[in-house]
């Protein structure tokens, strides 16, 4: 016992900063008489043993939680008093935007890890009136948590497909960034649908914006690999034996087509030539899908898709200074010349702009994507024109925005220029687009690269605490469902069927027109819209209930 209690001094030096309690009264009280020190030998001795084998795991706890707090304080570049919102688990997630954090069990990445997540929700802190209170609000998600939890049959099966060496499909994606998301989506499922090994899809070039960049210009290759391997085969190259001189390309593929059409149209070719080749797969894959093929759209949706890491680390670098400052607004203002023209809408800036759409719409009415026999006064009311500058800003005053709100524009160069977003400037000055936002020579790299810059604008959309697309598009679904599935980050889509009436009113006051507006809006803000009341919704955009559960 004395040896045991001496010995304890010089190997615990920390022991002399603890306070006073009974386990450092017994290790060092004054020496006994040997007498009564040996009549107690055993029960001190027992009581010694477990006071050490429970200072021991006390302090090694501890040293795995300070090492860990170290460590994730270096590698955070936020400051510690802004406060994130508990809600949900996209404060928790949000550590994982680290790609050191993607790669687990010998390289395969889980998918709590591989998920592209936001930057954490801000907390309500500060002088907020209630309606700017109201507006940050963020949704709380009625319990629904990502669940892709595939079935035995679906999970047996794949021990064959994500082997499979005989047959090979390949697709050629079209249109900007978030169009060929969806058809390289699409493109998996119908990979999986046919057993076949999927090469790495090949992205046509834009003949709008002249991009030619290749999948591994914007996507991670190696993260899509490793994340859909349980699920199909993906390859860089078809092998040489399965080249042909005269390969057919199907391109005339009929809509909403079925697992069974495509299993019986191409399985059988496939099965003989080892090839099969699709193009112009743009929304022609069926919305309503068995449920383990709806839960793999997601799972290439929103883990396998990664962007490449450049245009990952300039985004979320973008994203964190303006996440630093407080919430913020993220806009996708569809104000671009072609989006004038395919709507068939006027522009809002005045006769001399709207002569120029004109002109090009009728040289090209090929490029009209609305009905034919509508006025434009008949489309605007109907809701197929896209919410100009002062319609937009007339819609966040509505809502309660702060004038001093940050607000990031992830639209293109907007059809007349400065003039166009001007009364949206007017209303909310903290405007602030990619360009401006990057510092000297970042964008550099990513000159007449469309689809690599509306990445960047996608990442920082992401983590926005409030997102408002102004015309839908293909963007403003992906970012729905993607918001849905990080956490129900508050999405505002504008009813503009039933709002704008309100607007062209003269006579409604701005506190009327605000209680209109709210009420309209009341439950569409980002709550859990179920898919399978209208069956026609992609997944993508309304990911419950066949990606998210309702759990406790």
């Amino acid at each position: 016992m004395k040896s045991s209690i001496i010995a304890i001094n010089p190997s615990f030096p920390f022991l002399h900063f603890l306070p006073p309690s009974p386990l450092t009264a017994l290790l060092f009280s004054p020496r006994k008489n040997p007498k009564s020190l040996h009549l107690c030998t055993n029960f001190s001795t027992t009581l010694l043993l477990f006071s050490l084998s429970l200072l021991f795991s006390i302090t090694f706890l501890l040293g795995i939680f300070l090492l860990g707090f170290l460590r994730s304080y270096q590698n955070s570049p936020l400051p510690c008093s802004v406060s994130s919102s508990p809600e949900f688990f996209a404060a928790s997630l949000s550590s994982m935007s680290s790609s050191s954090l993607l790669d687990k069990e010998e390289g395969v990445p889980r998918l709590s890890y591989s998920a592209m997540v936001p930057l954490p929700a801000h907390g309500l802190s500060g002088n907020l009136s209630e309606p700017e209170r109201e507006f940050w609000q963020q949704p709380d998600g009625d319990g629904y948590r990502p669940c892709l939890d595939f079935s035995i049959g679906y999970r047996k099966a794949s021990a064959e497909i994500s082997k499979e060496k005989k047959r090979y499909l390949m697709v050629v994606a079209s249109g900007g960034l978030n169009q060929q998301r969806n058809q390289i989506v699409d493109a998996v499922v119908i990979a999986r649908i046919l057993e076949a090994s999927l090469v790495l899809p090949i992205l046509q070039v834009n003949l709008i914006w002249g991009d030619e960049s290749e999948f591994s210009d914007i996507f991670d290759v190696e993260h899509f690999k490793k994340t859909l391997q349980a699920d199909v085969r993906v390859v860089s190259t078809i092998p040489s034996s399965h080249l042909m001189l005269r390969q057919p390309i199907h391109s005339k593929i009929p809509r909403d087509i079925t697992p069974n059409w495509i299993h019986s149209r191409f399985f059988n070719q496939l099965n003989k030539d080892g090839l099969l080749i699709l193009k112009g797969l743009d929304s022609k894959l069926t919305k309503n899908l068995p449920p383990d093929l709806q839960k793999l759209k997601c799972k290439v949706a929103f883990h396998a898709l990664r962007f490449a890491a450049p245009i990952r680390e300039l985004g979320e670098q973008l994203a964190k200074r303006m996440w630093i400052e407080g919430p913020y607004i993220a806009l996708h203002l569809r104000l671009e010349k072609d989006v004038w023209v395919r709507t068939g809408c006027q522009t809002g800036l005045g006769p001399e702009f709207d002569r120029v759409i004109a002109k090009v719409r009728e040289s090209e009415p090929e490029f009209l994507t609305g009905s034919l026999n509508m006025s434009h006064t008949q489309r605007k009311l109907a809701g197929l024109c896209p919410l100009n500058a002062f319609e937009m800003a007339r819609f966040l005053k509505a809502l309660g925005a702060p004038k001093s709100t940050r607000i990031y524009n992830a639209g293109g160069e907007p059809f007349g220029g400065s003039r166009a977003m001007q009364p949206l400037i007017s209303e909310y000055p903290n405007l602030v687009t990619k360009e401006m936002l990057a510092r000297q020579g970042e964008l550099a790299r990513f000159a007449n690269k469309s689809s690599a810059l509306a990445a960047i604008d996608y990442i920082v959309c992401l983590s926005s605490d409030v997102f408002v697309p102004s015309h839908g598009g293909n963007m403003g679904r992906a970012l729905q469902g993607h918001r849905a599935y990080v956490g129900h980050r508050k999405f505002i889509k504008p009813n503009k069927r039933a709002m704008l009436p309100f607007f062209e009113d003269t006579t409604i006051s701005e506190a009327e027109l605000s209680s209109v507006v709210k009420e309209l809006h009341a439950k569409s803000l980002g709550q859990p819209e179920l898919r399978n009341y209208r069956r026609e919704r992609d997944v993508i955009a309304y990911p419950v209930p066949e990606c998210l559960c309702q759990k406790p």
